[in-house]
Order: C-alpha cells, then sequence, then structure tokens
C-alpha cells in the first residue's frame, strides 16, 4: 500500500526535474541553443502557438539561431515576440529567414543568470518538498485509518525522505553544470 505513495513521489519529482530541465534549458549561457525559444509564443490565427512549431528553429553556427517560419507571412510576429521577450536579443530578418546574433554574454549577465538559475533550482526543491510533505500526510492519514504500524509508518516516511534527498541531489548536480555553463568565457 504505501509502496504506491512512493512509486507516485518518483513519479511527481521525476516531472519536477523535467520542468526544471526544461526551464535551464530557456535560460541562454553565450551559446546558441535552440531551446531558448521554446517558451516563446505568437497568436498564429486565433491560437497561441509556441514558435517551434510554426517554424524551423536551428543553430547553424555557435553564436547564432535561424528561424524559417513554414508560413513567411509571420515573420513579424515572430519578431516581435522575440523583441519582447526576456532574451535581450534583437533579431534580423532577410524576408525568408529570422537570424538571431547570440552575443557574449558580460560578467554582470553572467551573475544575474545564475541568480536566476538558482531561483529557478529553489522552486524545485520547493516542489520536492511540498510532495515529500503530501505523501508523508497520507501515510500518517493511513496509519491513523489503522492500515499501518507505527514501524511501517517509520520506514514508510525514511523511504520517502531516501527518495527526496536522491532528487534534491540531481537537481543540485543540474544547477551546478548551468552554473558551469554560463560562467564558462
Amino acid at each position: 500500500m504505501y509502496l504506491q505513495a512512493h512509486k507516485e513521489l518518483e513519479e511527481k519529482m521525476n516531472k519536477t526535474l523535467k520542468v526544471l530541465k526544461d526551464d535551464l534549458n530557456s535560460i541562454r549561457a553565450g551559446r546558441a541553443n535552440p531551446a531558448m525559444l521554446d517558451r516563446l509564443t505568437i497568436d498564429y490565427y486565433g491560437t497561441v502557438t509556441p514558435i517551434k512549431q510554426i517554424a524551423s528553429v536551428t543553430a547553424p553556427e555557435p553564436r547564432m539561431i535561424t528561424i524559417q517560419p513554414y508560413d513567411p507571412s509571420i515573420m513579424n510576429l515572430i519578431e516581435k515576440a522575440i523583441q519582447q521577450s526576456d532574451l535581450g536579443i534583437n533579431p534580423s530578418n532577410d524576408g525568408k529567414i529570422i537570424r538571431l546574433n547570440i552575443p557574449q554574454l558580460t560578467e554582470e549577465r553572467r551573475r544575474d543568470l545564475t541568480k536566476i538559475v538558482k531561483k529557478t533550482a529553489e522552486d524545485s526543491k520547493v516542489a520536492l518538498r511540498n510532495e515529500r510533505r503530501n505523501v508523508n500526510d497520507a501515510l500518517k492519514k493511513m496509519q491513523k485509518d489503522g492500515e499501518l504500524t507505527e514501524d511501517d509508518l517509520k520506514a514508510a516516511q525514511d523511504e520517502v525522505q531516501k527518495i527526496t534527498d536522491k532528487f534534491t541531489k540531481q537537481i543540485d548536480e543540474m544547477i551546478e553544470n548551468k552554473e558551469k555553463e554560463i560562467l564558462e568565457v
């Protein structure tokens, strides 16, 4: 019975890690990465659509991203979305392709990005702790209802803590790698 709770906890924590990974990929680290544009959307015929679904997004060079819309009439919409985003990149448009030249990051911008990364990591850790609390509450309720003995409750809570520690360590490793990537000149 409580094994199911552990399995569900791991699934939810894996989802939290996936969200963190997606968030970290969208943070610019000085290199061209098409994932930087994953959060950007435009209003395409009344539907909010991610840019990657309406255009081919590639990184042909280490400091350049190219966007080739499938429908050339939406070039201006894509350009506006990029200009209004927090990417800090100015697009150039030749009528067929939008080019994004990724400038070298300044030291100050690198420090700001590491602060953003740390905040994102802390948000993910809070999500993990919330999941841990929810499972522990469910386990306590099971013990109160007579489904678990006190010893089983203690063992189940210890396992929940081990799972939480494992995922917290993974978050720390992901953050450390992202910080190295950002601070790399």
